[in-house]
């Protein structure tokens, strides 16, 4: 399984916001930051903005900042929203398996403990951590 670049850069984007909370935060800079296209983090800034994760606000002094304490955000969750399932296999993307072979499928339980073992680690982390994290690593203006 490979998380996109929408589900990478969601990522990178936020934890811009959660690394400047006080201020507004320009896409611009984001985009100049992360070397990203600024119309591409205009694309991902609107589904975040849509799911509630991020405030845009207007004027000169505007841009985006976090809805809530990046403590509030984890991993899964912003990669679930960019991504949609994180299931290594699709019979695993709904609640119920809807496959009629996983009654009889060797490989079903493989394929749900990767599951599992996935959602656990992106569940855990929040973007609090992430911050934690980048502050402790030596300054290469990337951020």
């Amino acid at each position: 399984m490979k998380i996109s670049t929408k589900g990478r850069y969601a990522l990178r984007m936020m934890l811009e916001f959660a690394l400047n909370p006080e201020e507004c935060t320009k896409i611009s800079q984001v985009a100049r930051r992360q070397q990203i296209s600024v119309k591409y983090l205009e694309q991902i800034a609107t589904i975040l903005c849509k799911a509630g994760y991020i405030k845009s606000m207007r004027g000169a002094q505007g841009g985006y900042r976090l809805a809530k304490d990046p403590s509030q955000y984890t991993v899964g969750q912003i990669l679930r929203l960019t991504e949609g399932s994180l299931a290594p296999v699709a019979c695993l993307d709904d609640e119920i398996n809807q496959c009629s072979r996983s009654g009889h499928c060797a490989t079903l339980h493989v394929w749900t403990e990767l599951k599992d073992a996935i959602n656990q680690v992106v569940d855990q982390v929040t973007l609090a951590d992430l911050v934690r994290e980048q502050r402790s690593m030596p300054d290469v203006n990337l951020m």
